[in-house]
This record gives structure tokens, sequence and C-alpha cells, in this order.
């Protein structure tokens, strides 16, 4: 391919996506072609990519750091002739602080490492939750994770293990957060250090906390177990912020109760009436009135299990599996709970199974006896509807 100016290849088509007023990472990268020649045969490679309409990145390799089995995505080029810039691009995930606080300096110092031992490009941050550094050689992977170390970064999951755990900003910042997420997510790493560097799972395993019922790290869609703050107790009702809220034109019935999903509330223009023990914690009516309704006193977290992307079958949402666990023991009930899971999972699991697919296999009755732990009407998502969950009782009546 002919190069453009200033030693930069030709990109028609990757030159399409710098239009228009969104960001562009294809501006990124011919920005980092300043200080680093992999970026020109990274925009190369892509660009042939795109007129091919086929991907030139070879699967997987066996590369790593001393003592780790994670960590380290390898990339190889199928075209090292034509891009030998790119012929070897591996991807190095770091564990990011919990709710992806940094200071300024930790920032430069990530940024000044990556320029000397890669590419100079970053993801932040990937799906997983890790700052993700893009395009090393082999040579480099060593010196780059030495440095990283030296600088107090370790690196996050990759393969077949736990995944860098990750949450919300918490209580940090949010006010409906219902329990220490930061905290959570803090001790959990550091607890699970052998199953997060070194593979020994069937497949990936997720771990996402978020403070509250907003889900701000999308952890019911994305994690193996989803880690949700919720209340057991009533929504806190300020009745004079309410009729201030509707004062100042807030249409409450329709705006607020037509749109609960459990049809809980109910407004007379008046007063607003909550039956708590239908409402099932969505957020939306503390969402849209803030100032007047605020989450219970009683605070907790749902325990969910089973999400996933789809990648070897479809995707799957998390499943309730614990109700409610208090506040101040659901660091404890999940140390208990992923010991009872992972067991399972080792002994049933298939190569390359997450969990979710496991209880889809087996059935979640089977999975629940697995790892002793009882039925709870939560589990059923459509409790009025043909559940997909049969059990029976110990007199072997069905439940």
């Amino acid at each position: 391919m002919a190069d453009g100016s200033n030693g930069k290849p030709k990109t028609e088509l990757l030159d399409q996506l710098e239009k228009g007023p969104w960001p562009s990472f294809v501006k990124e990268i011919k920005q980092a072609c300043e200080t680093s020649d992999a970026p020109k045969d990274l925009l190369g490679q892509l660009e042939l990519s795109y007129r091919e309409k086929r991907g030139h990145w070879k699967h997987g390799g066996l590369v790593g750091v001393l003592g780790y089995g994670g960590g380290v995505i390898g990339r190889y080029s199928d075209l090292p002739e034509q891009f030998p810039k790119v012929a070897h691009f591996h991807t190095i995930r770091v564990n990011q602080p919990a709710g992806w606080f940094y200071t300024s300096d930790a920032l430069r110092t990530i940024c000044d490492i990556w320029e000397k031992h890669g590419s100079g490009l970053t993801n932040m941050h990937g799906s997983t939750g890790d700052m993700v550094l893009l395009g090393t050689t082999t040579d480099q992977l060593e010196p780059t994770f030495q440095a990283l170390a030296h600088a107090g970064f370790d690196l996050g999951g990759s393969g077949s293990d736990l995944r860098t755990p990750s949450c919300c900003v918490g209580q940090a910042r949010c006010e409906w957060a219902c329990y220490d997420t930061m905290k959570l997510c803090y001790n959990l790493t550091m607890n699970y250090q052998d199953e997060l560097h070194r593979p020994a799972f069937a497949y990936k395993f997720k771990i996402k906390m978020s403070g509250c019922p907003n889900d701000c790290v999308a952890s019911i869609a994305r994690a193996d177990c989803s880690v949700i703050g919720t209340w057991k107790d009533d929504i806190q009702v300020d009745e004079g912020e309410v009729a201030n809220y509707a004062a100042a034109g807030l249409d409450i019935q329709k705006e607020v109760c037509s749109l609960c999903p459990s049809k809980c509330m109910d407004w007379d223009g008046k007063k607003l009436a909550i039956e708590n023990h239908e409402c099932v914690r969505c957020m939306h009516c503390i969402n849209v009135m803030p100032k007047a309704l605020r989450p219970g006193k009683e605070r907790g977290a749902v325990v969910l299990i089973g999400a996933k992307a789809p990648i070897m079958q479809g995707a799957l949402l998390s499943s309730v599996l614990i109700p409610f666990v208090p506040a101040a023991e659901i660091e404890d009930t999940l140390k208990e709970l992923f010991t009872r899971i992972w067991e399972f999972w080792d002994e049933y699991g298939r190569s390359r199974e997450r969990v979710g697919e496991l209880i889809q296999r087996v059935g979640m009755s089977a999975f629940l006896e697995g790892i002793g732990l009882d039925p709870a009407p939560e589990m059923v998502s459509a409790p009025r509807d043909n559940p997909y969950i049969y059990f029976q009782n110990v007199q072997g009546g069905d439940k």
C-alpha cells in the first residue's frame, strides 16, 4: 500500500471514520504515529481489512510474563512481511483501581512506561474493567510488567480465570449506593490473586459490583456474578418535595406512576401512595424525583448469577441467586458462595462453558442443589407465568 504524507499509509476508508462530531479512534491512532512506528502499520493493516472485509490478526498465542498465566493477550499479524511493526502486537491488561480513580501522576507514569515499551495506544477502559495497553512485542512484555510492578500496578485477568473485579464509584461519589462497592472490589481482588493470575477455570468468571439498581457497570448483562445494591424496607418519601415537583409541572401520574414496571405507585394529585411490597427496586421513580424519594434505610445487595455476551451461545442476563444480603455480610457471603460455585463448575463444567451456560444445561434446580442453596421465589423471572425452574419438595410433591 502506497504511503501518504509524513510516511503514513493512505487510509481512504478509515478517514471516513473521522467525520462527524464524535471522537474517532482513527484520529488517535494517527496522532500516535508521531511518536511510534507501530501505529503506522496498524493503520495500514486496518485499512486493508476494511478493503478486503476480513481481519488479519491471527488468534491467540501463548505469551505471558514470569509467574503469571493471565494478563497478556497474544496477538500476531498474518501479514508480518507487509506490516512488520505489528507482526507482534500483544495486549497487556492492567488491573484498574476500584471505581477507576486515578491520579494524574499515575496516568502519566503508565503512559511513560507504555511509550517506552509499546505502541503508546491505550483503551480506557476495556469491558472487563482493566486499562488496556494495545500493542507490544514479545521481548518487551517482561520489561513492561516489571516497570508496571515497580510503579505499583498489577496485571488484570485474561484467559480461563477470574477476570479483574470491577465496580462503580459507589459511596465515593454516588448518593444512591447501598453498600461500599469500592471496598468490596478491592478486598475481592486482593483475596483472589491466584484465581486472577493463574487460569484454572473452565472459562472466564467476571464479578461486577454496582451500588444501586441503576447498575452503572452493566453487571446484569456482563457479569457471571452481579452484586447490585438494593434495599429491603420502604422507599423514603419527602412529601414536601413531592409537592414541589408537582407544583413545578411534573406530571407525576404520567411520568412516574404509569412508568412503574410493577404499577406499585399512585398519585391522587395530593399524595403519593406506594405499595412497597410490590416494588421491584427499579429506581425509576427515584431517578425522576431524586429530591423527594430515596432508597430505604435497610440496605444491602442482591446477588445474581450467569450473565454473558454472545460468544459460544447467545447472550444471557443474570438470574437472581440471593435476593438480599445485608451490607455488612456481603463479602463473607460472596466468599463462601464462590467456593461452592467454583467447585461445582470445576466438577461439571465443560471447556469454555460459562457458569450461566452450565446452569442452562443442567438446570437451575440441579445447580442450586449442587451448591447447597435453597430455592427462592425471586429466582423465577415471571412468577405468574410458566417458570423454567422445576423443584420437588422433600416429600416428593411438586413445588
